[in-house]
């Protein structure tokens, strides 16, 4: 027996669900608190996603979702440094209490499954 394959509106909710799941993750991440792409993606049971939080926060049209809670990896800001939109996620991450050091924040939490922390201990 062949399988069929998956519909276009297949495709269409499955993308929907991954993009309200990543959008719930970003809008429980506390004030003051940051996460990574990554560490969204994973969160929202997408492992290995990151690029498609960064494209889902790209096409956000809500005021009120925190997105400058959302940094790179490595804790830092993913605009170009100095551009209007790295300078008010800096504002707002600062006005959060987050403590940024030239674009970066200086205790980026780490992936629950980071390799390093698991075979190094806390960096």
């Amino acid at each position: 027996m062949r399988k069929s394959r998956p519909s276009a509106d297949d495709a269409a909710d499955a993308a929907a669900q991954a993009r309200a799941r990543i959008l719930a993750v970003i809008r429980a991440i506390p004030r003051g608190q940051v996460m990574g792409y990554g560490q969204v993606a994973a969160k929202a049971g997408l492992p290995g996603r990151a690029r498609l939080t960064a494209r889902v926060l790209g096409m956000n049209d809500d005021p009120d979702l925190p997105w400058h809670r959302v940094l790179r990896s490595d804790g830092r800001i993913a605009m170009p440094e100095g551009s209007r939109g790295w300078r008010e996620q800096n504002q707002r991450l600062r006005a959060e209490g987050v403590v940024m050091e030239r674009g970066r924040v200086k205790h980026m939490p780490r992936a629950e499954d980071d390799l390093d922390a698991a075979v190094w201990g806390p960096g």
